[in-house]
């Protein structure tokens, strides 16, 4: 059976500094991981994880060292695609030497599992917070669809296709997303697409899709619907995902504060309720 983890949006700042100066983005992370490595045991074996984007919050060389230190504890093997707080050369050097990076271009890959195949996607638009799908890549994903001929896929990727409600984020998301639902639509298999930079868990069906965006490993952007929102975040739990295969996509939230602690569901007998 099939199995992938979604971490998105861990915003990892220079050694020493907080992502808007209240938020402990690293330490956040060190936490997903050991949680994700913790429950390895009650939910794998587990193929890949997958960064649904915004690795760092700068794009600099030293975040993305810092980001690949945290991620190096993983007991899993993962890959990554940019958000828009990413620079695309930047991130390509930092994974440098690493098989499914591409040398030039868009950063999309692909890897075919047992029970179905993940797509990454880049929809960076340097110097702007929105996302777009250039050609090169809505051909790569063309091309990769026509070689899976009807194997189910997850397509990952940063900016969502589809409005959350939430103003200044829907500003910015997929500005072309009639195009990857397009595609899409005309694939015979079953497709779940997976996003982030909302940094809430969000599902809604997309086409003939069901689109998720994950929540971030720390911060949320707040649910504030209203046109005037001010455009804050809020210091919520954090999470990831699980997405499986199981006669079709079946997808967990998971806590990052994911507990240790146990407890039966068995009914004490009759006469021993008391608190002693």
């Amino acid at each position: 059976m099939s199995k992938i983890i979604q971490l998105s949006d861990p915003h990892i700042v220079p050694e020493g500094q907080l992502a808007y100066c209240v938020v402990d983005t690293a330490t956040a992370l060190v936490q997903a991981v050991a949680t994700i490595n913790r429950c390895l045991p009650l939910i794998g074996p587990v193929d890949l994880a997958i960064v649904t984007g915004d690795l760092t919050d700068f794009g600099t060389p030293a975040e993305y060292a810092r980001f690949r230190r945290i991620m190096s504890s993983l007991d899993i093997p993962y890959r990554v695609v940019p958000g828009n707080h990413d620079l695309r050369e930047n991130l390509r050097a930092g994974f440098a030497g690493e098989s499914w990076m591409s040398a030039t271009g868009g950063i999309n890959w692909d890897i075919e599992l047992a029970d179905f195949a993940v797509i990454g996607l880049d929809t960076l638009v340097e110097g702007y917070h929105h996302g777009g799908l250039d050609p090169e890549t809505l051909a790569f994903l063309r091309d990769r669809l026509a070689r899976f001929n009807g194997k189910p896929v997850i397509v990952g990727l940063h900016h969502p296709p589809f409005t959350t409600g939430i103003h200044p984020m829907d500003l910015n998301n997929l500005r072309n997303g009639d195009h990857l639902r397009d595609i899409l639509d005309a694939y015979r298999g079953e497709a779940l697409l997976v996003c982030g930079h909302v940094h809430r868990g969000v599902t809604r069906m997309f086409g003939s899709s069901i689109g998720l965006i994950a929540p971030g490993t720390s911060h949320c952007v707040t649910l504030d619907q209203r046109i005037e929102n001010p455009h804050t975040l809020s210091l919520e739990p954090s999470g990831f995902m699980l997405h499986e295969w199981r006669d079709g996509f079946v997808s967990h939230l998971i806590g990052a504060d994911f507990p240790e602690d146990r407890y039966p569901f068995s009914t004490p007998a009759i006469g021993d309720r008391s608190l002693q």
